[in-house]
Protein backbone atom coordinates (compact mmCIF):
# COMPACT_ATOMS: atom_id res chain seq x y z
CA UNK A 1 0.00 0.00 0.00
CA UNK A 2 1.71 3.77 -0.85
CA UNK A 3 1.72 5.31 2.52
CA UNK A 4 1.94 8.49 0.97
CA UNK A 5 -1.84 9.60 1.77
CA UNK A 6 -4.96 8.20 3.35
CA UNK A 7 -8.17 8.94 1.84
CA UNK A 8 -10.75 9.75 4.80
CA UNK A 9 -13.24 7.16 4.27
CA UNK A 10 -10.08 4.48 4.38
CA UNK A 11 -9.68 5.85 7.61
CA UNK A 12 -12.86 6.54 8.88
CA UNK A 13 -13.92 2.93 8.37
CA UNK A 14 -11.16 1.89 10.44
CA UNK A 15 -11.34 4.18 13.30
CA UNK A 16 -15.57 3.40 13.05
CA UNK A 17 -14.12 -0.50 13.03
CA UNK A 18 -11.88 -0.60 15.86
CA UNK A 19 -13.02 -1.11 19.48
CA UNK A 20 -9.71 -1.91 21.87
CA UNK A 21 -6.62 -0.04 20.91
CA UNK A 22 -2.87 -0.67 22.83
CA UNK A 23 -0.76 2.55 23.13
CA UNK A 24 2.36 1.61 22.79
CA UNK A 25 4.52 4.12 24.67
CA UNK A 26 2.31 5.84 26.62
CA UNK A 27 3.64 8.20 28.89
CA UNK A 28 3.18 8.90 32.62
CA UNK A 29 3.80 12.35 32.20
CA UNK A 30 0.17 14.79 31.65
CA UNK A 31 1.95 16.81 29.10
CA UNK A 32 3.11 14.17 26.45
CA UNK A 33 1.26 13.54 23.51
CA UNK A 34 0.51 9.70 24.27
CA UNK A 35 -0.83 10.61 27.33
CA UNK A 36 -3.22 12.63 25.96
CA UNK A 37 -4.36 11.25 23.09
CA UNK A 38 -4.67 8.40 24.84
CA UNK A 39 -7.41 9.61 27.52
CA UNK A 40 -9.06 11.54 24.93
CA UNK A 41 -9.03 7.61 23.26
CA UNK A 42 -10.95 6.34 26.61
CA UNK A 43 -12.88 9.71 26.00
CA UNK A 44 -13.92 8.08 22.81
CA UNK A 45 -15.53 5.25 23.95
CA UNK A 46 -12.52 2.90 22.67
CA UNK A 47 -11.09 0.73 25.10
CA UNK A 48 -7.58 1.53 25.73
CA UNK A 49 -4.73 -0.39 26.81
CA UNK A 50 -1.25 1.43 28.08
CA UNK A 51 2.04 0.03 26.83
CA UNK A 52 5.15 0.53 28.73
CA UNK A 53 7.62 -1.74 30.18
CA UNK A 54 8.85 1.11 33.40
CA UNK A 55 5.22 1.40 34.64
CA UNK A 56 3.40 -1.84 34.10
CA UNK A 57 0.94 -2.52 36.82
CA UNK A 58 0.58 1.73 37.11
CA UNK A 59 -1.94 3.49 35.96
CA UNK A 60 -1.45 6.24 32.88
CA UNK A 61 -3.90 8.38 31.65
CA UNK A 62 -6.33 6.27 34.13
CA UNK A 63 -6.02 3.29 31.71
CA UNK A 64 -4.53 -0.07 32.95
CA UNK A 65 -0.81 -0.34 31.76
CA UNK A 66 1.19 -3.44 30.66
CA UNK A 67 4.58 -3.99 29.68
CA UNK A 68 4.57 -5.74 26.29
CA UNK A 69 1.66 -6.09 23.76
CA UNK A 70 1.25 -9.90 24.70
CA UNK A 71 0.32 -9.19 28.18
CA UNK A 72 -2.57 -7.44 27.40
CA UNK A 73 -5.33 -9.72 28.92
CA UNK A 74 -7.77 -9.43 25.89
CA UNK A 75 -7.66 -9.01 21.77
CA UNK A 76 -6.45 -5.34 20.41
CA UNK A 77 -7.79 -4.54 17.41
CA UNK A 78 -5.43 -1.39 16.67
CA UNK A 79 -1.73 -0.84 17.63
CA UNK A 80 -1.21 2.96 17.97
CA UNK A 81 2.78 3.30 17.99
CA UNK A 82 4.24 6.56 19.90
CA UNK A 83 7.51 5.01 19.34
CA UNK A 84 10.59 6.75 17.02
CA UNK A 85 10.38 5.42 13.72
CA UNK A 86 13.32 3.15 14.32
CA UNK A 87 11.17 1.14 16.50
CA UNK A 88 8.17 0.63 14.24
CA UNK A 89 9.88 -3.05 13.08
CA UNK A 90 9.73 -4.42 16.61
CA UNK A 91 6.56 -3.30 17.36
CA UNK A 92 5.54 -5.50 14.13
CA UNK A 93 7.57 -8.28 15.22
CA UNK A 94 5.39 -7.88 18.32
CA UNK A 95 2.23 -7.46 16.53
CA UNK A 96 2.62 -10.54 14.73
CA UNK A 97 3.26 -12.67 17.55
CA UNK A 98 -0.10 -12.08 18.99
CA UNK A 99 -3.25 -14.52 18.10
CA UNK A 100 -5.10 -13.07 17.38
CA UNK A 101 -3.47 -10.01 15.24
CA UNK A 102 -4.30 -6.80 15.64
CA UNK A 103 -6.43 -5.64 12.64
CA UNK A 104 -4.23 -2.27 12.40
CA UNK A 105 -0.93 -0.38 13.07
CA UNK A 106 -0.91 2.94 13.71
CA UNK A 107 2.21 5.06 13.31
CA UNK A 108 1.56 8.37 14.86
CA UNK A 109 2.72 11.70 13.45
CA UNK A 110 6.91 11.12 12.62
CA UNK A 111 6.49 7.49 13.17
CA UNK A 112 6.97 5.64 9.38
CA UNK A 113 8.81 3.13 8.24
CA UNK A 114 7.61 1.36 4.76
CA UNK A 115 10.02 -2.13 5.35
CA UNK A 116 8.22 -2.53 8.69
CA UNK A 117 4.90 -1.61 7.27
CA UNK A 118 4.97 -4.13 4.07
CA UNK A 119 5.94 -7.09 6.65
CA UNK A 120 2.91 -6.39 8.62
CA UNK A 121 0.84 -5.88 5.63
CA UNK A 122 2.26 -9.33 4.41
CA UNK A 123 1.43 -11.14 7.77
CA UNK A 124 -2.85 -9.42 7.25
CA UNK A 125 -2.05 -6.33 9.88
CA UNK A 126 -3.53 -3.04 8.24
CA UNK A 127 -0.56 0.01 8.35
CA UNK A 128 -1.29 3.91 8.72
CA UNK A 129 1.76 6.09 9.71
CA UNK A 130 2.65 9.58 10.30
CA UNK A 131 -1.12 10.16 11.30
CA UNK A 132 -2.60 10.91 14.93
CA UNK A 133 -5.98 9.50 15.57
CA UNK A 134 -6.70 12.55 18.01
CA UNK A 135 -6.72 14.84 15.07
CA UNK A 136 -8.64 11.94 12.45
CA UNK A 137 -11.53 11.60 14.57
CA UNK A 138 -12.63 15.49 15.16
CA UNK A 139 -11.88 15.85 11.50
CA UNK A 140 -13.56 13.34 10.31
CA UNK A 141 -16.38 13.85 12.49
CA UNK A 142 -16.64 10.42 13.92
CA UNK A 143 -19.10 9.69 16.62
CA UNK A 144 -17.99 8.24 19.69
CA UNK A 145 -17.95 4.49 19.99
CA UNK A 146 -20.39 3.01 21.27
Amino acid sequence: MNHDSYDDAFLADWLGGIRTIAVVGASPKPDRPSHGVARFLAQRGYKVFAINPGHAGRDIAGLPTYAHLADVPEPIDMVDVFRAPEHLESVVGESLALSPRPKLIWGQLGVRDDAAAARAEAGGIAVVMDRCPAIEIPRLRLAPVR
